[in-house]
């Protein structure tokens, strides 16, 4: 039974609950507030991404019973995204200290990893590497890594959203080029949910994603690679390629403020795309550049490694070279210097 008709629903649900939520935040004044380590200057309202959330879980089941999404992977998705959302939507309403959400997102990895089987094979320059119990430990810090950076990273408009659902459409066309179309529709469907959001989101944003959003989508999209590295190891190479304009960013910035002695979990402004949004003097272009980097540089490189016309990390390599140029060229991990 096809069910292709839920793309369409699950973009209508999110734009239509993303606008209740807004109405909600406004009347309830959660506000996200600018200050000195805010990329925005207008108070503006937080939370919309619930209906990220909301939307792509409720799918799943559907997506289970018709389509034959396993049980390990809709649990795997289902749990640990809804762990991690709680978590986030409750710091979004008060506090949490720092080391308990740790702990809560280390929660949530060992609950995705456990279902999904770790990390499979690695496989490189004819190489295939069995990491068996350490894959486990190096899967955690994978999935708590990305779940954290795109957190770090959601800090302008519509930039999550759009990184999202490029990541998505790449992930979604290498099943296609590997002849598993059938498996298309799992990221397509979380493609969809941001797409709705992104209409309230686009630059200038009428509402933002916030922890529980950003959180969320940093460990599905984790769990979706590690899922397609089941398929075929080399598709892990694939998705951290389709990641690269993220994991650059926010990996460099976070090694360039530890070497200076920060305190890596305070907020800050100097990722390289905070330096740029404000060079530029406004989001727009900035989350449209990505979008573009991910078009039309990353998802081709990403096919290339899936069909086998380049090895994966001679791949990633080719990748993120320019990528880390972009990061040395924006100032990534810079002190912003007090006007």
């Amino acid at each position: 039974m096809t069910i292709w008709w839920l793309l369409p629903a699950v973009i209508l649900g999110s734009l239509i609950l993303t606008g209740g939520l807004r109405r909600y935040a406004l009347a309830r004044r959660l506000m996200d507030v600018p200050n000195s380590r805010s990329s925005h200057s207008v108070p503006t309202p937080r939370g919309g991404g619930i209906a990220i959330v909301v939307c792509f879980l409720v799918s799943l089941p559907l997506l289970f019973l018709t389509q034959g999404l396993s049980g390990t992977a809709m649990w795997a998705l289902l749990g640990g995204g809804a762990w991690v959302a709680l978590v986030g939507f409750l710091d979004d309403h008060g506090h949490i200290a720092a080391r308990w959400r740790l702990l809560a997102h280390f929660i949530g990895a060992g609950w995705v990893l456990w279902l999904v089987g770790g990390i499979p094979e690695l496989q490189f320059f004819g190489v295939v590497l069995d990491l068996g119990l350490f894959g486990y430990l190096l899967g955690a810090l994978f999935l708590v890594w990305l779940l954290n950076l795109y957190n770090f990273m959601d800090g302008i408009d519509g930039i999550a959203s759009v990184e999202a659902i490029s990541v998505c459409l790449g992930g979604a066309l290498l099943y296609y080029l590997l002849g598993q179309s059938h498996l298309m529709l799992l990221p397509l469907l979380l493609g969809a949910a941001v797409s709705g959001f992104l209409f309230w989101n686009f630059p200038p944003a009428k509402i933002f994603m916030g922890d529980a959003g950003s959180g969320f989508l940093g460990i599905t999209l984790g769990a979706l690679s590690l899922q397609a590295a089941w398929v075929d190891p080399q598709l892990l190479w694939c998705w951290l390629i389709l990641l690269g304009v993220f994991i650059v960013d926010a990996t460099w910035t976070l090694l360039r403020r530890l070497l200076r002695g920060d305190k890596v979990y305070e907020a800050h402004r100097s990722h390289a795309y905070q330096h740029a949004s404000r060079l530029f003097g406004r989001h727009l272009p900035v989350t449209l550049v990505v979008g573009a980097i991910n078009i039309f540089w990353l998802v081709p490189l990403a096919c290339w490694v899936a069909v086998g016309g380049i090895d994966g990390v001679l791949g990633l390599l080719l990748a993120y070279a320019p990528l880390a140029m972009l990061a040395v060229r924006f100032n990534a991990g810079k002190q912003e210097i007090p006007a």
